[in-house]
């Protein structure tokens, strides 16, 4: 993930192996950007919880330029998830194939891969791999993003232990006029299915929580959309890049960032996740259709 459009750069520089950190910002904004890292709790009391994750890989490269897969595996073994969205796990350009130790992930973490279809060697949909445990697939619906980049989203219908979840994931552009309509194509996606419990996740590149925002026309459904924690960069995190949204709302009890020594290296995004209750979840009403114009 490059900068985002129209963010000044700041004096910092990444913890990498030897790596100090230099920071230039006033003590009352570094005091804000704490504050706004705190975990999310809705203070609904739940039982059975299912723990959702979303993780850009960043193709397995670190802050100190190393390619390496084994590191994210042990960052997702980390994280511990029933079931985790990841961006960037295969190479953009060529076969994009794979770059995640699948047998490993079975192996360690009880983790398998919804299958999708596209370029033999992918693992994912345009970079996005979902994987699950304790449950099972029971439909996979793959989208293709407008937009200047090639994006796409993978729309997840499970059967987990403790109930039915449609899993949309998702890594949106760069571009904030590509974001509004990759948006409005997801929307529409998943108001032209039945009404379930659904996860909005990914990296969706929008760190505005304003009228400027992108994300402004998901708010009616998978709003609020002011849980934003500060996921990018990972060595030092200032931009809510990375989102968990659910309809209904209420259905995500607790958002909050994997921070580990480890994640700040791994990859240039920390992961987030969040705790759903699925047990008696329904569903706040289908989502609208038609609310944007692809």
């Amino acid at each position: 993930m490059v900068r985002p459009f129209g963010v000044k750069a700041l004096k910092l520089e990444p913890i990498g192996v030897n790596a100090r950190r230099r920071v230039r910002l006033p003590s009352r904004v570094l005091a804000a950007l704490q504050k706004e890292n705190s975990p999310y709790q809705s203070g609904r009391a739940t039982t059975a919880e299912t723990l959702i994750a979303s993780y850009n890989v960043h193709r397995c490269v670190g802050v100190d330029k190393r390619f390496d897969p084994e590191r994210i595996a042990t960052v997702i073994g980390e994280i511990d998830a029933d079931v985790i969205a990841l961006q960037e796990a295969d190479q953009r350009f060529g076969e994009r194939a794979g770059l995640i130790d699948l047998s490993r992930l079975e192996r360690e973490s009880g983790l398998l891969p919804v299958p999708v279809n596209g370029f033999s060697k992918a693992h994912g949909w345009h970079g996005n791999l979902l994987l699950y445990r304790n449950g099972r697939v029971r439909d996979v619906h793959q989208i293709r993003l407008p937009g200047v980049e090639p994006r796409g989203a993978l729309v997840v219908d499970l059967e987990m232990n403790s109930g039915p979840l449609r899993i949309v994931a998702t890594h949106l552009g760069l571009l904030r006029r590509s974001r509004a309509r990759q948006a409005a194509a997801i929307l529409n996606a998943v108001a032209a299915r039945s009404e379930s419990p659904t996860l909005l996740l990914g990296d969706l590149n929008e760190w505005r929580l304003g009228a400027r925002s992108a994300l402004l026309h998901l708010d009616p459904d998978f709003g609020p959309l002011n849980v934003a924690l500060p996921s990018f960069p990972s060595w030092f995190p200032l931009f809510a890049l990375d989102r968990i949204l659910a309809n209904p709302q209420d259905l995500i009890s607790s958002v909050e960032v994997h921070d580990t020594p480890l994640a700040r290296i791994a990859s240039d995004h920390l992961p987030i996740k969040a705790r759903v209750a699925l047990e008696g979840a329904g569903s706040q009403g289908a989502v609208a259709e038609g609310i944007l114009a692809a």
